[in-house]
């Protein structure tokens, strides 16, 4: 059994073949390649974390199973330390045996942005010219990367509520911090979005025709980024439809607002990828992906680093 510490995920899950390898876990989901249940999330009455399980199996040879548990805390953020704490374990999918454990936080960064770098890859317009980041935490970070992989030609744009912070970010990697958020926005052909907040940030009229939209940092049913007005417009795609409807603040503020219904989810993401609904039908078209992220994508990103550590001679081998 082998551990991956937070420097050997990081070592271990190059961005651009972690995008290579999440475009194959939609397309294999949407052909039912994986038995992969909602997450279970538990919280006690008034307390400010939670802790997820998010399990999973491959049903496809190699058989694997695999389970992300994460402890999740909002407020360290503002500590500086990442809200995820917790690991993937990876289990043989006959006979049981752990494979291998990895630092859930540096995984989950990578193949979240890695994702993101999919969408933008079959939603957003061919043409695509500029990209703005919104957010300079752990996800805006791993998104700088992401979307150079995708649009190296892109120029970049940043934003954060630390404008500070956002230039110190911006400047190692030739993207360009800008005071105002909707300057940001309204700039931009594709957006990402990767915030902590609890409330929308965003109004429908800063997006301009034929953007597209990742969201990407609310995951939880009481933390909204996006306006419902913005998802109205938008023509939405997601990674899966049961848990958006369930799990997606975003969506289910909308919903409350009677802004759309459940019908306005025009496909999955996988959907898209394997030809069975089209995605973006042409260029002034405004798309939206809502990124939530499920368990077989943190399996896959896992089994690839795991792989690329046995190669490197990574992590510490453990008898179990």
């Amino acid at each position: 059994m082998r551990i991956l510490s937070e420097s050997d995920v990081s070592a271990c899950l190059p961005m651009a073949a972690c995008i290579e390898a999440m475009q194959r876990v939609f397309t294999d989901m949407a052909q039912g390649g994986y038995f992969n249940p909602l997450r279970q999330r538990a919280q006690p009455d008034g307390h400010p974390g939670w802790i997820t399980m998010m399990p999973v199996l491959r049903l496809a040879s190699p058989r694997l199973w695999a389970l992300k548990e994460m402890a999740v805390h909002p407020a360290n953020t503002a500590a500086g330390l990442d809200p995820i704490q917790g690991a993937v374990l990876v289990h043989d999918g006959g006979d049981g045996r752990l494979l291998g454990v990895l630092h859930a936080a540096a995984l989950t960064a990578i193949r979240t942005a890695a994702v993101s770098a999919v969408a933008t890859r079959a939603l957003a317009r061919p043409d695509a010219a500029v990209v703005a980041i919104i957010g300079t935490g752990v996800q805006g970070r791993a998104h700088i990367e992401a979307m150079r992989c995708v649009l190296p030609q892109a120029r970049l744009l940043l934003w954060g509520r630390d404008h500070g912070r956002a230039t110190r970010l911006a400047a190692p990697h030739g993207a360009i911090a800008v005071a105002s958020l909707e300057a940001a926005i309204g700039g931009a052909d594709v957006v990402c979005t990767t915030t902590a907040a609890l409330e929308p940030v965003t109004r429908a009229g800063w997006f301009k025709a034929g953007c597209h939209l990742n969201a990407v940092g609310s995951s939880t049913p009481a933390a909204r980024e996006i306006d419902g007005a913005t998802i109205a417009r938008a023509r939405l795609f997601v990674d899966r439809r049961e848990a958006a409807l369930a799990e997606s603040g975003d969506i289910l503020g909308a919903l409350r607002e009677q802004a759309i219904t459940p019908a306005h989810i025009a496909a999955e993401l996988g959907e898209v990828l394997t030809g069975q609904q089209p995605g973006r039908r042409d260029n002034s078209e405004f798309t939206m992906y809502k990124a939530l992220g499920f368990a077989a994508l943190d399996l896959a990103a896992a089994e690839l680093a795991l792989q690329r550590a046995a190669q490197l001679g990574r992590g510490t081998e453990v008898a179990w």
